[in-house]
């Protein structure tokens, strides 16, 4: 465990002991310390199949309609056509739902496939999170049991969760994505070790990475933040830190002065802020009184910010969730699925920002961002004015991360119920992401990883290649 504060004898003038320091960056992982993470991969060989890529993740909960977002079909008769409309884009011919307007202007910098099908029928987010791997084990889990539980340099976590919460305090409402949330990064076989942390409270990594003045837990993220400032004054007036070798001192280096400052977006400049923030597509309580729309929320943007800020510290997987697409039209979302013009809005405005801000830092390249869901929509209109779950296509979106932009792969038949082309399965897509990570053919050649987790990623057919 971090320990920075815990009672302890022997205290320097600076109210620190030797032994805290000594303690400082333990991570609980598989018995052993950051420091000595640090050192054995120190020693370790230079060479590696790690690409310098991260994935941003962008799991839209419920299932959003395919139609609506992606493959509007307005040819259709009217029950299967979107109800959104069409927006025309620069790419010939190739239109996206009406209310995606900013993205229809920048399909340059993005991939849509019309020929995925998640196969899925029901809210449960583990197959298309893991690729269907057989060990039942997220792809954000198989890039940290591949690539380290923390980045070697910067101590951030490799596997990282944003739900809204992490970007206000709040307590959303239950309802079934509550239950079916932890199947999003669950890491199956590979078991806690590899599990997401959870940015907004909450899971091994987080508990592991909270900073004690007691024995009590520190559950709260504000105040965790305070002690992380707190032991970084103490430690720039304190002797003893001088006299810690070099792993030590950089591990303390990592959680003080690193980790903490990159989950904390009002660092950022007050104008990038405001670009990405997505708070004025409209007002989450006017959705949140639907049963299915308990957890929804206008925060996407700085969720997307945040993430981008953890892949510029270091982390390689970063899932974003936002929730609320389950849209039956049945009195537990608002009739009409007029739900959907606010939220594919704030979808529309904060992707955009994201890939306006990779861009102009000069990121494009590293980072993919996936946008999906855990199924698509019913091509036929029910009786409600709402569309039912199907998981014969589903919206997906690829961006950045050596993935070419500007292309729709696949088509989908005259209703948009089926592929029309080779279809496209949650397996193509981990093969898609993997490839992007790493380079696959020379880690086939790495006899120390697991001979089931080798075969996971090297196994795969990507959709476009990286």
């Amino acid at each position: 465990m971090l320990s920075v504060l815990a009672a302890e004898n022997h205290r320097t003038c600076s109210g620190l002991s030797r032994r805290e320091f000594l303690r400082v960056g333990g991570l609980g992982m598989a018995g052993l310390q950051l420091a000595d993470l640090l050192a054995a991969q120190g020693a370790a060989a230079t060479g590696s199949y790690l690409r310098n890529r991260s994935v941003v993740f962008l799991f839209l909960s419920g299932g959003p309609s395919h139609i609506e977002f992606f493959d509007p079909k307005m040819s259709a008769p009217s029950e299967f056509r979107s109800i959104t409309d069409e927006t025309p884009t620069r790419i010939p011919g190739v239109t996206l739902g009406g209310t995606f307007e900013k993205l229809a202007a920048r399909t340059d910098q993005f991939s849509i496939v019309r020929s995925f099908q998640s196969k899925n029928g029901g809210h449960t987010y583990g197959g298309v999170a893991s690729g269907n791997n057989p060990i039942k084990a997220a792809v954000s889990s198989i890039y940290a049991r591949v690539a380290g539980v923390n980045n070697p340099r910067t101590g951030m976590p490799n596997n990282v969760l944003i739900k809204p919460e992490a970007i206000e305090e709040m307590k959303l409402g239950r309802n079934f994505e509550t239950n079916a949330l932890p199947t999003l990064t669950d890491a199956g076989s590979l078991g806690k070790t590899y599990a997401a942390f959870d940015s907004s409270g909450g899971g091994p990594l987080k508990e592991n990475m909270e900073l004690r003045i007691t024995l009590d837990r520190l559950d709260n993220r504000r105040l965790l933040l305070q002690q992380i400032d707190g032991a970084r004054r103490q430690a720039d007036s304190s002797t003893s830190f001088a006299r810690l070798d070099k792993y030590q001192q950089q591990a303390f280096e990592m959680i003080a002065r690193g980790i903490s400052d990159a989950f904390d977006i009002s660092q950022e400049d007050p104008r990038t802020l405001a670009r990405y923030d997505s708070r004025h597509t409209f007002r989450a309580a006017d959705l949140q009184r639907y049963g299915d729309m308990r957890r929804t929320t206008n925060l996407l943007g700085h969720q997307l910010l945040l993430a981008r800020r953890l892949c510029e510290a270091g982390c390689g997987f970063v899932t974003v969730s936002d929730c609320g697409w389950d849209m039956h039209a049945n009195g537990n979302s608002p009739k009409g699925m007029t739900g959907m013009w606010p939220m594919s809005r704030q979808v529309d405005h904060a992707v955009a920002a994201f890939l306006d801000d990779l861009r102009e830092r000069g990121m494009s390249d590293e980072i993919l961002l996936v946008v999906t869901g855990e199924m698509g929509r019913t091509p036929r209109i029910n009786k409600n004015g709402g569309r039912d779950h199907w998981g014969d296509l589903t919206a997906l979106l690829l961006a950045g991360g050596g993935v070419p932009g500007g292309r729709v792969v696949g088509q989908s038949d005259a209703q948009a119920a089926r592929p029309a082309s080779d279809p496209y399965n949650p397996t193509h897509l981990a093969a898609t992401i993997y490839q992007s990570l790493f380079e696959v053919g020379r880690m086939r050649l790495d006899a120390s990883l697991p001979r089931e987790v080798t075969q996971i990623v090297t196994g795969g057919k990507p959709i476009l290649q990286a």
